[in-house]
């Protein structure tokens, strides 16, 4: 039996076509998966992310442990400072792309739903006798995403003075991209604050919010009503929807915006710079990490397929497993394809042989037996204006 998040009975109440994913019940849609995605992009969603793992690390032996499992160099992250990264096998094998916040005393890492078990067992077959605690928060902390260009808006309104309702400082705003901090917001029991960042996974601005999972609905409702009632006479614009979001919306604008998936675009068969995402491997930071002595072969290997955007001439989309092909030879798999909702064309992310990964290449996806012109083309797909 599939589990739940603590939103499961407000997806129901706002009318969610509920799907099985990763191990769990989530919505995939509330209206259209269109009208949704386009929500985001003009305004805002609200996504459910509760089915991402939350595992807490606690401890002195903390930060060195990361930094043993860890791409990316934690050593140099500051305080309320988010970074990107990858957990990776002996063999450089992607285990996990996961996000680590510090958020002093504690370290905070949001793995994929569908890995949380596995990677939470790899962490601890690596724990050996550090003087650190790993715990499982996933079942006791929920977590939601706002997104879209009035996410500012939404976010400045969860203060705790005066109701919530747009008052307090526009702090929203100054937080910086990839930081979060412990805030008291209005909608939310009195205890320890939720953490907000300023992150996400739609190519929009954006926030989000990790909460105690009794609060979580109460929080939703009182987000919605925020949106509905506007900002006071004389701030930045009006009241709007803020459009409940599922999980077709949230694979459209990723893929737009070039954002790679596990067990599309990242598992264990490729490794980080076939993937593009070199830029989160510190071969040569200050401490030992697994996977390093395999990474550092892999950086200078040429020779592997590489991850490659690609603008079909037609509408059909091109789904996962379709062969990218050259002069008749298959040089390449689709790992990801869809018509997209704001650029309003045929768009897919892949792996092909490197001769062929140059921005400008040709070549031909077979898409159910019919073979459609496509070009190589840089990522992301889309980009959001910078206001």
């Amino acid at each position: 039996m599939a589990l739940r998040t603590p939103l499961y009975d407000w997806h129901v109440a706002h009318g969610a076509r509920l799907v099985e994913f990763g191990g769990w019940d989530m919505p995939i849609q509330y209206t259209s998966i269109t009208e949704e995605h386009q929500a985001v992009r003009t305004a805002a969603g609200l996504f459910d992310i509760s089915h991402m793992g939350r595992l807490l690390f606690e401890g002195p032996g903390a930060l060195a442990f990361l930094q043993h499992l860890f791409t990316n160099d934690v050593a140099s992250q500051q305080p309320n400072q988010v970074r990107y990264g990858l957990l990776c096998n002996e063999r450089g094998g992607i285990l996990d792309d996961v996000l680590l916040y510090r958020v002093d005393p504690s370290w905070l890492m949001v793995v994929n739903a569908s890995n949380r078990v596995k990677v939470l067992d790899w962490v601890r077959s690596h724990q050996g006798d550090r003087d650190v605690s790993v715990t499982d928060k996933t079942m006791d902390w929920a977590m939601i995403a706002i997104q879209g260009p009035r996410a500012v808006d939404v976010v400045n309104a969860l203060t705790e003075q005066g109701g919530g309702h747009w008052a307090g400082t526009a702090w929203a705003g100054d937080l910086q991209y990839y930081h979060a901090l412990r805030r008291t917001l209005a909608f939310a029991p009195e205890g320890e604050p939720p953490i907000v960042s300023r992150t996400g996974y739609t190519g929009e601005d954006g926030f989000e919010v990790v909460i105690a999972a009794s609060a979580v609905s109460h929080l939703c409702d009182g987000l919605v009503d925020i949106a509905q009632a506007g900002p006071p006479a004389g701030a930045r614009g009006g009241a709007f929807d803020l459009k409940p979001c599922g999980l077709g919306a949230r694979d459209t604008l990723r893929l737009e915006a070039g954002m790679p998936l596990y067990g599309h675009e990242l598992s264990e068969d490729f490794d980080p710079f076939q993937a593009g995402l070199g830029w989160a491997v510190k071969v040569d930071k200050d401490a030992d990490f697994i996977g390093q002595d395999a990474l550092r072969r892999l950086k200078e290997d040429n020779t592997r397929l590489r991850r490659v955007g690609l603008v079909l001439e037609g509408k059909r989309a091109a789904r996962e497993g379709a062969a990218v092909l050259h002069d008749g030879q298959t040089v390449g798999r689709v790992t990801s394809g869809t018509f997209t909702p704001t650029l309003q064309k045929a768009l897919a992310m892949a792996y092909v042989e490197p001769a062929h990964a140059e921005v400008g290449s040709t070549l031909t996806v077979d898409v159910r037996d019919k073979p459609e012109p496509a070009r190589v083309v840089p990522l992301p797909f889309y980009r959001r204006a910078k206001h």
